[in-house]
């Protein structure tokens, strides 16, 4: 425990600055039109294209969103968030509407870059989001602050379907002009309402107990310090090969790769399991609705309340609640009891780890910020592109073994995660140097 009072919910949403409100109206507004990832596969059979061709667009696009993530950090880099949300939303959204046109015989290639260039830009704004957060938002409030734009997106993402539903029933078209019509809606909100420069964080409630020394988080980034102590800026290519030899971030990455892996089986196997224990389609449904509730209703209070542990044991924490939840999807077949418990323990183990893993990369430099956000949002979009061939396949052949491996997968995960964003440790407080013995070495700098 730390010695300071947990951060509350109401003063952190009190301590929220308007253009962060502003930010995440924008994502919830953006997500609630964000079908073509889930809907995709289902229109393009519709309209008459195999499977496979769907499956390949479907592919498409998850390649486009990995490239956007990279892509959307370096412009945020160099022309800033707002310009990086605009240009991204206002680029997407006629790439969204035009899937519609390109649906066709004979149009698959010209469908695939189209769908692919869609992922590319509709990704990019991430990078750029998590960032003007990061900057906008006291430090104080940093975690909380992540919470609530995984609260925007998740919220999104349950009515999504919902809207989409009665979207289908007067034209499966009208899909894509409502996702391409939010986009440029986003696009809008940004260019007006978010500021064009960095902007100093509203003053700050106390000290942010999860952020690095500043010499520690200067050699992770490994980026020169000057004379004055800030940091200096490093290119590309530079930022990019540091934090390659940064085995502390590898770790964390390592940690999003494997969580994301097994996290996303909730909707690949999970639903296979179900289907095979004759369970009805209407009850994944209900395990789907209750984890949203949970999570919606649930992860800002937890957030709070959990900000008095340090940020490692917070994510080890969250990991081994998730492993317990995915290994309890083992004994869905005896009682639907069991799969209800597992969803629960899983978006338990979510609520509790996520927010810090997120906020994690915003906690590095300026300097190198944006690359370090966007890549770790590459390495999660790679982990759900490969998440069906990882979860198809193995769950064919272990059946109820998968989850007690996706168990153990996760608990690895914790243990990455555990290594990859634990502080350094701090020097001993100058005053200890009273009490030091005369001719005792002094020990210069901390344990990196």
């Amino acid at each position: 425990m730390t010695e300071e009072a947990p951060v509350r919910v109401f003063d952190a949403l009190k301590a929220t600055p308007t253009p962060v409100r502003y930010l995440l109206g924008g994502v919830l507004v953006n997500q609630l039109g964000a079908f073509v990832q889930t809907f995709l596969v289902l229109y393009l059979t519709y309209r008459g294209a195999s499977v496979s061709a769907a499956g390949l667009a479907l592919v498409a696009y998850s390649i486009g969103s990995i490239f956007g993530t990279m892509l959307g950090a370096e412009i945020t880099h160099r022309f800033g968030p707002r310009t990086t949300i605009t240009a991204s939303m206002a680029a997407s959204a006629p790439l969204v509407v035009s899937i519609s046109w390109l649906s066709g015989p004979g149009m698959l290639w010209p469908l695939l870059v189209v769908v692919g260039l869609a992922g590319l830009f509709t990704q990019g704004y991430r990078p750029a989001a998590a960032v003007l957060l990061s900057d906008l938002m006291p430090e104080r409030y940093q975690v909380m602050a992540f919470s609530m734009m995984r609260i925007a997106l998740n919220i999104g993402a349950a009515l999504a379907p919902l809207v989409a539903a009665v979207v289908i029933l007067v034209n499966w078209d009208l899909l894509f002009w409502i996702d391409g019509a939010t986009a440029l809606v986003y696009a809008l909100l940004a260019f007006a309402l978010l500021p064009g420069k960095a902007v100093e964080p509203a003053e700050d409630q106390g000290p942010e107990r999860d952020a690095e020394p500043p010499a520690a988080d200067a050699h992770r980034a490994g980026t020169a310090s000057a004379a004055d102590g800030t940091v200096q800026a490093a290119d590309g290519r530079s930022a990019y090969a540091t934090m390659l030899r940064d085995r502390k971030y590898l770790l964390y990455l390592g940690a999003i790769l494997l969580g994301s892996l097994t996290y996303a089986q909730g909707h690949i196997a999970l639903p296979l399991e179900l289907a095979a224990d004759h369970y009805p389609t209407s009850f994944y449904s209900t395990v789907l609705t209750v984890s949203s509730v949970v999570l919606i209703t649930c992860e800002l209070k937890i957030t709070a309340y959990l900000s008095r542990l340090p940020k490692h044991v917070r994510v080890i924490t969250g990991h081994l609640v998730e492993a317990a939840g995915l290994a309890v999807y083992a004994l869905s077949s005896r009682s639907g009891a069991f799969t209800i418990t597992g969803a629960v323990l899983v978006v338990c183990g979510i609520m509790i780890a996520a927010p810090s893993m997120f906020a994690h990369p915003a906690t590095f430099p300026a300097a190198v910020k944006a690359r370090y956000i966007g890549t770790m949002q590459a390495v999660g979009g790679a982990a759900s592109a490969l998440a069906p061939l990882f979860g198809v396949y193995l769950w064919t052949r272990l059946g109820g073994g998968f989850w007690l491996l996706c168990g153990v997968v996760t608990a690895v995960a914790g243990l990455f995660a555990l290594a990859g964003v634990r502080r350094p440790t701090e020097p001993a407080p100058a005053k200890d140097a009273e009490h030091r013995t005369e001719g005792e070495p002094e020990a210069v700098g901390g344990t990196s």
